[in-house]
């Protein structure tokens, strides 16, 4: 597959949104907007698979399940493995046990992005507080929206537009030419486990709230799905209704 110019572009903007909170979301639908599901959607979208794209951002974003950040500290970024993986995937046409392998080790990269804008962000910052000692607060909020806004795009857009444009070219006649090979199998099989880690992660730091009573809930999960063989779907909504029942009962009591 072929991406053009103004795909990449966009597939950059992808990311930068889900970088940011505000002022273009709130903090919480950025949030929720930076996820690997939701960006894999949205790179669907502009390449014209959104089922795929659905597909390898939910195996992306189930490998940082259990991922925290914590005082500013970020250890991997999972909107950059949630659009260039879905990108690669979707480009070079592998499944999404492969991009799940490839996105991890893209994820670690997105910290470099994250410490130079950081960084930069000390300049915009010292000249707010310079512009405080005048009291002008309409330079103030200019100077923490539109300059600031301005550099983290331009940051955050062209690497991943000049990754996804000039770089998917290579992975892709990479793993063309691997096609058939153990190192696919090995990929493959990494993807598999990644996601599985992910939960095994996720369930952790629920053990840790819940004490053995999670047991019982994760029990009756693995009853419904492999006795049962309810759909996902209808297990998580499920999920949804007990979880909110147990929430109920214990404001009650």
């Amino acid at each position: 597959m072929h991406i053009t110019i103004i795909q990449a572009i966009l597939i950059g903007l992808i990311y930068y949104l889900g970088a940011n909170g505000t002022p273009w979301f709130t903090v919480n639908l950025g949030w929720a907007f930076r996820r690997p599901l939701m960006q894999g959607l949205a790179v669907g979208l502009v390449l014209g698979d959104p089922v795929k794209g659905c597909i390898v951002g939910a195996a992306i974003n189930v490998t940082y399940l259990a991922q925290i950040t914590a005082g500013g500290a970020q250890t991997m970024d999972e909107g950059l493995a949630g659009t260039v993986g879905t990108a690669i995937a979707i480009i070079s046409n592998t499944s999404a046990a492969v991009a799940v392998s490839l996105a991890v080790p893209i994820s670690l990269l997105g910290n470099l992005i994250w410490m130079i804008y950081m960084t930069g962000d000390i300049f915009i910052v010292h000249r707010v507080d310079k512009i405080a000692e005048t009291g002008n607060v309409r330079k103030i909020i200019f100077w923490n929206i539109v300059p600031s806004q301005i550099f983290k795009c331009l940051l955050y857009t062209i690497p991943v537009a000049i990754a996804v444009y000039s770089g998917t070219g290579a992975i892709t006649s990479l793993l063309n030419s691997l096609e058939g090979t153990p190192v696919i199998d090995c990929l493959t099989t990494i993807g598999t486990i990644l996601p599985a880690l992910g939960i095994a992660m996720n369930f952790r730091a629920i053990l840790s709230t819940m004490g053995n009573k999670a047991y019982l809930y994760f029990l009756l999960g693995f009853v419904l799905l492999s006795y049962f063989e309810l759909p996902l779907l209808v297990i998580g909504i499920l999920a949804v209704i007990l979880a909110m029942l147990t929430r109920t009962a214990s404001e009650t009591e």
